[in-house]
Formats: C-alpha cells, structure tokens, sequence
C-alpha cells in the first residue's frame, strides 16, 4: 500500500517551501528548501579511533521519524522532479514501446515435458508453462504470476523445482523483497496446494528421486542461508530434519541435483573456499558424504556424468582448470586434469555432453564458447564476430545431444538463443528479442576501447552509440561500473537503453579490476587492500573517454548500483570535478561501520571481499575509501540516490545517511535527490513494467541536468 507522507514528518524534517507548479523553472526549483535531518551524534570507537556518525539513528527502520524522513525526502524529489513527470511518462512509454508484451522463452525439455514461460499483453508477471512430449500438446499452466501477485506490491517467484514423476512442484514467493522466500508445494494432477508451506527459505531447493523428499535450504537472522533441511511430503515444516548446519558465518549453505538428476548436493561456499556433500538421488535415507573437505582459497563446483564427477576448481591454477574423479573415490587425490590451466584463459562455465564437451572461456575480456570432443577429434572456438558481446552457455540439460544451446546478445544485437550443432558445426537461430519501433542495429556503433590506469595498466571500455554523431567532445555520456566480486560486466543489449543513445548519448561500461574480464587476476587486484585500483580505473576511463573527444566533464555521468554504487560513490569523493552528474543505485557507501556490524545481512560472509575492519590493517584501508567517511565540505556534481527500504543487501540507511551528510556539509547548490521505494528491496520493482518507472526518472534526472527535456 502506498504511503503518503505524515504531517509530523513535513514539520520534522522539511522548511517551508515555495509551491512547484509543473511549468516551473530550473531556478525556481532551486529554491526549494530539502529535507533535513535531525542529528544525533553516535561515537564509534574502533582501534583508537573514533568517528561520529551523526545519522546513525536513521537505522531505525521501524521509527515513524525514520520513515517520515524518507518520505519526506521522497515529497522533495517528486515535487523537484515534478516539471519532469510529462516527459518521465513519454520515456516510459518509448521504453515501454519497444517491448514485444506478448512473448515466451524458447521452449527447453525435460523429463518428457516442454518447459517454457510466457508473457500476456499488458502483464507484469511470467506465466510458466508446460506442454507433454511435443509442443503441439495442450499447454499446462504451472503458476501464473499475475494471478499470484495480486495485492502485492513487490512479488518475485524465486526457484522452481519439478519432482521426478512430473507431479510436484515446488516454488518459492518472496512478497517483502527481502529475498526470504516461502516454499509452497502444488500437486500439479489436482492443482492442490499443500498446506506445508515453509517460510524464511533462500528460495533454493531439490527433490530426491522418491517425489516426496524435499531438500532445501533457511536463512539466519542476518538473512544468510545456513542449514540445509529435508522435508517429508505430507509433514508439518516442524518436524522437518536438519542435514547440514553451516557453522561458519562466512560460509553460505545451499542444495541442488545433478545434471544427470543421479545426486543431491549439499554446498557451502565463501569468497575463496568450498565444501561439498553428495547423496544418491534415489537413496535420500542414506547420509551425504563428504566429497572433499574445505581448505582455505581453494574454491571447486561439482556436476555428475556417468561414473565421474566434473570439478571446475583454482587448485594450482589462479585461472581454474576442469578436472575429473571417479563417483567412488572423489577425494583430492584422485582428480585427475581434463581442461589445463592457462594464464591467459578464464575457465568460467563447463557443460558436458556424451559425444562432447562445451566450456565457456574468458580471455582478453570476451567469451569464448569452446567445443572439444572426447575423442579430440574436434577442438574449436564459435566465432561471434562482433568486438564487444556477451556470450553464454544456455540450457542443456540432455547428455545424449549433439546440440548445444548457447545465447549471445551485444551493444547492438538484442539478446539471442542459438541451438548449434556440435558435429556439423550449423546454427540455427530459436529466438531473438523482438525490439518493436524500428529498431536497426545497423544505426548504432559499438567500439572496445583502452584507458591507462594510474598503475599503467590497460583497462578495457565497451561503448555504444548511435552513428553519425561526432567525436568532438560535446556529447553526453553515462560512464557505467561495478568492478567487485569477480562478477564481469560483459556488453549486452538493453532496449531501454535506446531512449538515450537516440538523444545523443554515448553509453559506455567500464571493465575495471575488481571483476574477472582479464582473468583471476583481475579480480584480484580490485579487493581488499587493492581495492583502491577499482577507483582509479573507473577515473581513468573518464579521464580518457574526456581526452579523446567521446565527452567533457560537463556532460559525463557516472552510475553504478549496490558494490557499483561504492564505486560511484569513492570516485565522487576523489574527482567530483570530472562529472556533471552521479546516479547512485542502492549504493554500498557506509562500508567501515556496515564491515563492524556482523549482524547486518552479508557482513561476515564478505571479510575476503573487502577485508575485516576487526583487524587495523583493514580497518585503516577501508576508512580510506568510504564515501560516507569521505564526505566533506567542497563542491559535489548533481546526484540521485536510489535505495529501497526492505532492501536486504545493502541497508536503505548507508545511502539515507550518506544524502544527509551531503546535504549538511557540501558548498554547491547542485541536485541532490534521494529516492526511497517503500515497497521494494535491492533489485527495485517486481514487475517488468514497473521497473521501467525507475529506468525512466533516472534518465530524466540526467536529461533535465543537461536541459533536455524531450
């Protein structure tokens, strides 16, 4: 339901204000008194040091004042932005144009099913389906999103699990956006619904072979998955067994089944080490074995293929290399290499086949999806052809095929599923994302570029724009990065994305360190005590993209989201003169004191991202980056600051604390707007029309900055 704002927040947090009417001008809008809030000074005394926090009381989150001050925040934005709101709309409707709304995925079967999901005109939700032995059978419905969601206001299906005889489903329903999903069972004969459900899982589950074992997994009270549970269909959830309790609070618990449906596995990982137990699929009496103990930076996945075991790992390669163990025997000393490390070559994904092998590599910053037969007959790469795309392995859940699916998408090429033969080597195309509007990929360009680091490393950009417009230094452009965890921001196709570059606008993604795009190493030396490389990166890019003419620094903004949001959020601090604007999503900004809080949902389970500030050392090095530690009196670019109040990965307080300490300390008179979501989490609206709302104020944040406004 949705909130108005309290009489007692205006009188709390928000100084009489000159009434916005639509027509408003920029000057008159900056006159406008924002929100301020109260301070209470908090001392934190860590390692001889102490910091005073003076918002630290805005996490509170069921204080009426906290949430009076959100909301008035959220007045002062809407009333800001009100002058905006007829072309917030034109944006939503051009990005909304373009989506084709009645559409389904590309139908994948198993177990003599068809499985697809499928979109209605005018839905927000999937519809998931399934048709029996041939794709001209009577369509079954599985769940319907749309009727499930009513009442909501954020609704997310989380995982789907069918039993082996085709009859169970079990699924999972997060309606907080906490991402603490309940497990429901639905007798798909008799469209019954148990009354077993199970709250507080992760979302995560497997069935045994019997069709009425379940496994899955619970979170703590800091949201982190930590036992494994096995229930008995028919049971009370109260009765339900716990297999695994996951004692270490850096590790996370989770369970799947083999590719060859032969197995359950029990993992638990960390940053830099795994540990995994099996059971027979068909035997879920029988107690898990261990298949190789934990040990410390050694991280290994398992998938199951006749009589081996298949183990991507880092053991002696930075890089990961493949290898092999007999089902029998799975202890370290019998793995046995299949795919070499190579210090060039990411091993990133692997997919087995009876006649062959498909491995998803990495290397210069690109995919390369690799096809090698048992009998080394055939050893080849797929050519793509394009100098910036994303590629990956699709869904291939049949060993005995020659067939591999595999999806490509690219700056210009909407996102693709292929099916390819491995032995003819022919593609055929199944589905390409229909973008509606006359969309010609032939209008746009897509470059790769190089920045030199402040080290003298390269650093890689992916950027689009459309063709024709000139190198001359006066465009706009949106400097976008992540560079944490290891995860690669690869160069894929955004419809919404268009309603920019068709104003002007030059995207471009940063491949900074702190991501995998040049390898393990790359990863490497973005965290921890490296993590400062990251920033400087990210600022050589812009300084770069300045030096070449794409832009200026009166015309170039900077976003990024949660770990990107940090990553904005340091390089503000360090160059607030080389940008006009920041759009900060759900930013991870107040990284010492959230690090000191193990109580704060990802804390412990990230010390080998970012470092235990428990230990000086850490400590010291985090203090140094901060962007809420960081914020002084000095002149900051325009800024919009998303967050959502039941956000469970990065807290709604760190990017509210971080907007009142701007407001209270920064000399320009420059934007600064906080847009809280009431009603979602960390990945914003549920639905797909929704979220295009968000897409469409943010590029009406930038636009209105730059005084486009249409």
């Amino acid at each position: 339901m949705k909130k108005t704002i309290s009489t007692l927040g205006l009188l709390l947090y928000i100084a009489p204000a000159i009434v916005i009417l639509s027509s408003c001008s920029q000057t008159q809008k900056k006159e406008m008194n924002p929100p301020v809030a109260k301070k209470i000074p908090h001392e934190m005394t860590m390692h001889g040091h102490t910091r005073v926090d003076n918002y630290y009381w805005l996490n509170q989150r069921e204080n009426a004042e906290v949430i009076a001050y959100l909301e008035a925040e959220n007045t002062f934005t809407d009333e800001y932005m009100a002058h905006t709101d007829e072309f917030q709309q034109k944006l939503y409707d051009e990005m909304l144009g373009r989506i084709q709304q009645t559409d389904i995925s590309v139908p994948y079967k198993q177990n003599g099913y068809y499985y697809y999901t499928r979109f209605e005109e005018g839905s927000e939700y999937p519809i998931y389906c399934r048709k029996k032995d041939n794709l001209e059978a009577d369509e079954e419905i599985l769940l319907n999103g749309n009727e499930m969601a009513e009442g909501y206001a954020y609704f997310q299906i989380g995982g789907l699990q069918m039993s082996s005889d085709n009859n169970l489903l079990a699924y999972s329903i997060d309606t907080v956006s906490r991402r603490q999903y309940t497990l429901y069972i639905k007798n798909l004969t008799t469209n019954e619904i148990y009354t077993d459900a199970i709250p507080n899982t992760s979302g995560n589950m497997a069935w045994a072979n019997d069709n009425k074992t379940l496994y899955y997994s619970i979170k703590d009270e800091t949201l982190r998955p930590h036992k494994v549970l096995k229930h008995n269909l028919g049971s009370s959830p109260s009765e339900d067994k716990e297999i695994f309790h996951e004692a270490d609070p850096t590790f996370y618990a989770f369970v799947y089944k083999t590719k060859s449906m032969d197995y359950i596995v029990i993992g638990s990982t960390s940053t830099m080490s795994a540990e995994f137990r099996f059971q027979e699929a068909g035997k879920p009496e029988t107690p898990f074995k261990l298949f190789q103990e934990r040990q410390r930076d050694m991280l290994y996945s398992i998938d199951h293929f006749a009589d081996h075991f298949y183990i991507r790992t880092n053991l002696d390669a930075q890089n990961f290399r493949l290898m092999k163990t007999p089902v029998v025997n799975t202890e370290l000393v019998n793995w046995t290499e299949v795919i070499p490390h190579r210090t060039d070559v990411l091993l990133e994904d692997f997919d087995v086949f009876s006649n062959y092998l498909a491995l998803s590599e990495r290397k210069e910053g690109l995919i390369n999806v690799r096809v090698k037969s048992w009998d080394n007959v055939n050893d080849y790469y797929l050519d793509f052809g394009e100098p910036t795309y994303m590629a990956y392995l699709s869904t291939n859940l049949d060993f005995n095929t020659d067939k591999l699916r595999y999806g490509y998408t690219s700056l210009t090429t909407p996102n693709s599923v292929f099916e390819f033969d491995m032995t003819t080597k022919e593609k055929t195309l199944l589905k390409q994302q229909e973008v509606l509007g006359g969309y010609n990929p032939d209008g746009y360009q897509s470059e790769r570029i190089y920045a030199i680091s402040h080290d003298g490393t390269k650093v890689p950009i992916s950027i689009v724009y459309k063709k024709g417009i000139k190198m001359n230094g006066q465009n706009p452009l949106v400097l976008y990065g992540y560079g944490s965890y290891g995860a690669s921001m690869d160069a894929y196709f955004s419809s919404s994305r268009l309603s920019l570059l068709d104003r002007g606008f030059i995207w471009a993604i940063t491949h900074i360190r702190g991501g995998e795009e040049l390898g393990r190493q790359w990863y490497e030396d973005g965290k921890l005590l490296n993590k400062k490389n990251t920033f400087h990166d990210f600022i050589a890019c812009g300084e770069h993209l300045v030096a070449q003419k794409y832009t200026n620094a009166d015309k170039m903004f900077a976003m990024g989201g949660s770990a990107g949001g940090l990553l904005v959020g340091a390089v503000v601090n360090m160059r607030p003169d080389l940008w006009k604007g920041i759009v900060a999503q759900v930013p991870f900004v107040d990284v010492v004191t959230t690090m000191l809080d193990e109580t704060i949902p990802l804390t412990t389970g990230e010390y080998d991202e970012w470092g235990n500030p428990n230990e000086k050392e850490y400590y010291d090095y985090m203090l140094s980056y901060s962007p809420y530690d960081h914020v002084e009196a000095k002149d900051y670019p325009a800024m919009l600051v998303t967050t959502g109040l039941h956000d469970s990965q990065v807290q709604y307080w760190e990017p509210a604390k971080w907007v009142a300490k701007l407001r209270e300390v920064k000399t320009d008179n420059n934007t600064l707007l906080l847009k809280t979501n009431m009603d979602f989490g960390h990945g914003g609206a549920s639905g797909r029309f929704e979220r295009l709302k968000e897409s469409a104020l943010e590029f009406a944040f930038m636009l209105n900055e730059l005084g486009i406004n249409k």
